[in-house]
């Protein structure tokens, strides 16, 4: 699963999304915008997702939904920390992402396939990260 978690108190979905990366990943990171912004300076404009999905979370005790913004973002500070701050999270590559192969989880010889929408989501933003950035993704 990407980096991920709950909207704070008085937090937009921006700083969440960039404040969930630096804790799971230990990167910095920025959105890439998607959409243009108007030309204006007050009210204060946030970047549009990429999409939003809602989806049913069967936790235990409170089922509720999740209502997922989903951006797409590149890291400002060079290569991730090693090791990851979460030691559940990993890389993986695009050529991984293509073959659709169940993924070994850290705890060894177990494996997991990863979620079509995560699959679909991360492909599409590698190529978005190519076609907003060049050379600089």
């Amino acid at each position: 699963m990407p980096p991920g978690g709950h909207i704070e108190p008085d937090e937009d979905p921006v700083t969440a999304v960039l404040r969930e990366i630096r804790e799971e990943t230990g990167l910095v990171a920025e959105v890439i915008p998607l959409a243009p912004t108007m030309p204006i300076d007050y009210p204060g404009q946030l970047p549009a997702p990429y999409t939003i999905l809602v989806e049913n979370s069967p936790e235990l005790g409170s089922p509720h939904q999740h209502i997922d913004f989903i951006y797409f973002c590149r890291p400002l500070d060079g290569p991730p920390p090693d090791p990851l701050p979460d030691p559940t999270v990993r890389w993986v590559d695009e050529a991984t992402l293509r073959s659709n192969r169940p993924l070994e989880l850290a705890e060894g010889n177990l494996f997991a396939p990863v979620p079509t929408d995560v699959r679909l989501l991360a492909l599409i933003a590698i190529e978005t990260g190519r076609q907003a950035l060049g050379s600089r993704f």
